[in-house]
């Protein structure tokens, strides 16, 4: 009898549990989760909001010359990242679906494909160059600024010298975009082979009416660097370096060829898909092995190619503009760096610039350009 007595109340125990009915759960209060990455919602905006800090982080470091294992300038949230219940773990499915939407939304939104003049590379901003302008103009001001103690004025005669230079510079850079074929170097391998842009419409908008500046600064670094919308900052240093007009044009034209190719905007749509990248990873990979793995296979050389074009378009805007480009392999050989700054730098070392500039096929183009030059301002003259 003691026996059906405990299996009766068993079974009523458990049917007493199964029909209960449940308490309700109670909204549990959102917690920061650090070990997981920032939602998508606040990595938009963050992204949004960052684009001038971005910009200007990244000069600020260009402005102290070549960079040697960077810090990677990452756009992410500083928040956390919120869940409903530390028991629940959203699919890993669901969270990258989200983050390639977002990056498709923002292609989709703000993206446009352009043909970069001289070497017809296409690549994709998402920043309108209206946007572009503003950015600059405001970190120029800050700059100027900064340096306010040091600017050389205007009637200094290095200061004049530069700005001289750089009209050249601008002038041929007008001149080679209003020709129906427009020669350039592409680059392909080690080989840069001259074409022409015909049937290609090149992307110059970004360049009608800007307003192009120059600061020259009394400091001794051997440095000089653009900002976006025309704005070039030297720095007395290199021209302590560089002593001649066709040593101080290879940096012009460099430079110049930096905005011509929107290498800021660039680079900053560029860190956007990184960034996403970066969160996707993060979901299986170690945080610490993706940075790393980033800075040397993406960051790194994406800056070193950046730096080669700048070269390849800067030697055929100082031969346009009537100086001597066979210098230009010289001036980067004369700056120096190392060998290892073909692995470990923002910018390739000085022996492999020199190389590559000195290739005949680009070498010859140039040249070619660089007699035409001298040919018209004799008939100018």
């Amino acid at each position: 009898m003691l026996t059906w007595y405990r299996r009766l109340k068993l079974g009523f125990d458990v049917t007493s549990k199964i029909t209960a009915p449940k308490p309700p759960v109670r909204n549990p209060v959102p917690i920061i989760n650090h070990n997981n990455q920032s939602n998508v919602l606040d990595l938009a905006i963050d992204v949004t909001r960052a684009v001038p800090t971005f910009l200007e982080a990244l000069n600020e470091l260009q402005s102290q010359g070549p960079i040697e294992l960077p810090r990677l300038i990452s756009l992410r949230a500083g928040s956390g990242c919120y869940h409903v219940d530390r028991h629940y773990d959203p699919p890993k499915i669901l969270y990258i679906v989200v983050v390639v939407g977002f990056g498709i939304g923002v292609a989709i939104c703000f993206g446009n494909v352009e043909t970069i003049p001289y070497t017809q590379r296409r690549h994709l901003v998402v920043m309108p160059y209206i946007y572009e302008r503003k950015i600059g103009v405001r970190m120029f001001e800050k700059k100027k600024a900064r340096y306010k103690e040091r600017v050389l004025p205007k009637t200094h005669p290095e200061s004049v010298r530069v700005r001289m230079i750089l009209k050249d510079v601008v002038e041929a850079l007008h001149r080679d975009l209003k020709k129906e074929d427009l020669n350039y170097a592409s680059e392909n391998g080690a080989a840069l082979m001259a074409m022409t842009t015909k049937g290609v419409k090149l992307a110059t908008s970004h360049l009608e009416g800007l307003e192009w500046e120059v600061l020259v600064v009394k400091k001794d670094i051997v440095n000089a660097y653009c900002l976006p919308g025309g704005k070039i900052v030297v720095f007395t240093g290199i021209l302590k370096h560089f002593k001649t007009d066709e040593e101080i044009a290879t940096i012009i034209g460099h430079e110049v060829a930096h905005v011509v190719a929107r290498h800021a905007v660039e680079r900053f749509t560029k860190n956007i898909w990184l960034v996403l990248g970066q969160l996707i990873l993060y979901e299986f990979v170690n945080p610490d092995l993706v940075d790393i793995s980033s800075v040397f296979l993406l960051d790194l050389p994406f800056s070193r190619r950046m730096e080669i074009e700048a070269d390849h378009i800067g030697v055929l805007l100082m031969a346009s503009a009537g100086y001597d480009p066979r210098v230009a392999p010289k001036v980067y050989k004369k700056m120096g760096q190392k060998a290892l700054d073909d692995y470990i730098s923002t910018h390739p070392s000085g022996k492999t610039r020199c190389k590559l500039l000195s290739e005949a096929s680009l070498m010859q183009e140039a040249i070619s350009i660089y007699k035409d030059a001298i040919a018209r301002r004799e008939i100018d003259a």
